[in-house]
């Protein structure tokens, strides 16, 4: 699931890419990623011509003359730019352009392609927590201020903090030596600069890596981003900071890995 690092990579690459660029046919092939009719999502972007892309979190909100496209890639998918002379094997929605270009998208299980004439007024961007890398050390701590949940679901909770999922989620707190089900009440100050500064420098890094290994761009290329603490977690495996045997624990809906030495449920 491409998560915050591989939207600001799509989003940088559209902006360079796509902006001047005229929409000039719209194939639909599911119905069910949109949130209005089909023939009305074709009539009304079609002619289009593409001002902006920005990121928001796990969104991408692309700008036009018409209105605004939001592209959510939701459990997985591609979005490529290439020519109808090489289209991938599988995708769902495709856009010609007025230079001879298509952007084709994929969705793998479910993913979303929504017309918005205002994102602030869309049921689900509009309520979106602020972009997590534009946060800074203070507003990070303003937010947390009077939670009493776990620090990873909150982590996790797209309309608090947008852009983080359970991939880019688990470095961040194991290098600030935090379980991922410390009640938030229980953080130090320390803590919580730590895992402020952990959270930017994991995400970033990515970023300037051109995203997980595990993901495509929007040239079909897979990032580099290849931090032995992200993608490498093992059970059993030796903690690198400790030596610890990691362990894989439920937190939630979702698992985590982490060093039972360095990220205890005890406030330090």
């Amino acid at each position: 699931m491409p998560e915050l690092p591989e939207i600001v990579v799509f989003a940088r690459d559209m902006q360079k890419e796509l902006v001047g660029r005229i929409i000039t046919k719209i194939e639909v092939f599911q119905p069910k990623c949109l949130n209005i009719p089909e023939e009305e999502f074709r009539a009304v972007l079609s002619g289009a011509r593409i001002l902006g892309v920005a990121p928001h979190g796990k969104w991408l909100k692309m700008q036009t003359t018409r209105g605004w496209l939001l592209l959510n890639l939701g459990m997985g998918g591609e979005i490529l730019l290439t020519d109808r002379a090489h289209l991938p094997e599988k995708y769902r929605l495709i856009l010609d352009l007025d230079n001879g270009a298509v952007l084709v998208i994929n969705f793998w299980w479910f993913g979303y392609a929504h017309y918005a004439d205002d994102p602030a007024r869309h049921p689900m961007v509009g309520k979106l927590g602020p972009h997590a890398l534009d946060l800074s050390q203070e507003e990070f701590r303003g937010l947390l201020k009077g939670r009493r949940g776990t620090i990873k679901a909150f982590l996790l909770d797209q309309d608090r903090i947008a852009g983080i999922g359970n991939v880019y989620v688990q470095t961040p707190l194991w290098r600030a030596k935090i379980h991922p089900l410390r009640p938030i009440p229980t953080l130090s100050e320390a803590e919580i600069t730590a895992l402020w500064q952990a959270l930017c420098d994991v995400l970033q890094g990515s970023i300037d890596a051109g995203g997980a290994p595990f993901e495509l761009n929007l040239y079909g290329q897979k990032g580099g981003w290849d931090d032995p603490y992200l993608f490498h977690w093992e059970e059993a495996a030796p903690c690198p900071a400790c030596g610890t045997p990691l362990a894989k624990i439920r937190t939630g809906s979702t698992g985590s890995y982490i060093c039972p030495g360095c990220q205890t449920l005890e406030s330090r």
